[in-house]
């Protein structure tokens, strides 16, 4: 019974640059944007079928990145929670270049 329960846990986190807003990846299969100044969620970015371990912003804040354990990594428009592209046969770790011109995955 309880391997159906998908607890709410926080697997990884990035404050955005401008320090008003977080993105927390989670247990559920699902990301979600937090205001820093009165904690509350913004926006949850669906569309994972696994745990999303990682979440980051671009440098310049527009796009965050998410990978998931189902090989997927997806990447979205920050401020409005829209999902722009899906990069397939890439699992559990994505990040920004420091130029924010790549997206670096890992295993």
């Amino acid at each position: 019974m309880l391997d159906n329960l998908k607890p709410n846990y926080v697997l990884a986190q990035e404050v955005a640059k401008n320090g008003e807003w977080i993105v927390t990846a989670g247990w559920d299969n699902t990301a979600k944007i937090w205001d820093t100044q009165t904690g509350k969620e913004i926006f949850t970015l669906t569309g994972h079928d696994g745990k999303v371990d990682s979440a980051a912003y671009s440098p310049d804040g527009r796009q965050v990145v998410t990978a998931s354990r189902d090989y997927t990594a997806k990447v979205w428009h920050a401020n409005i929670g829209n999902e722009l592209m899906t990069l397939k046969g890439h699992f559990a770790a994505a990040t920004y270049s420091a130029d924010g011109q790549r997206i670096v995955t890992a295993n």
